[in-house]
């Protein structure tokens, strides 16, 4: 079971996952080692799975930010989950999901022409219902 110090480590490195231990340890009133200590129990535990960046996709050239539900009317998904692999450039997360779809892609494009030709290429193996992202709250 996590204490309120294990919560507070979580959630200042939730903020800053590179963070010294000794200002972690500051912000949680630790010692730098006794924080260290408990970043490695939540790692061994498996609380904490990895670390990982933020990127701006834009600045990266990629200005749209969709959701598509994907709708698979076969129970044979395997030539959707070919496509997708080809496109993993596109293709920032793939979840399989219940409810109104199968998966739910989250994708970054580069332009109109780009999310049109994936669209096209998806419509090959799946029916689709797409969502732009207008912003990020």
């Amino acid at each position: 079971m996590l204490d309120t110090t294990d919560m507070h480590i979580l959630d200042e490195l939730s903020k800053n996952s590179r963070i010294t231990m000794k200002k972690l340890g500051e912000k949680v009133h630790l010692t730098g080692q006794a924080a260290a200590d408990r970043v490695a129990k939540l790692e061994e535990r498996g609380v904490i799975e990895g670390y990982s960046i933020k990127v701006d996709h834009s600045k990266l050239g990629c200005h749209i930010h969709a959701f598509i539900t994907v709708m698979i009317q076969s129970t044979n998904h395997q030539p959707f989950l070919s496509f997708i692999k080809i496109q993993e450039n596109q293709i920032r997360r793939n979840y399989k999901i219940s409810g109104d779809g199968c998966y739910l892609l989250e994708c970054m494009f580069p332009s109109n022409e780009r999310l049109d030709e994936f669209l096209m290429d998806l419509n090959k193996h799946a029916n689709y219902k797409l969502s732009i992202v207008i912003n990020k709250q």
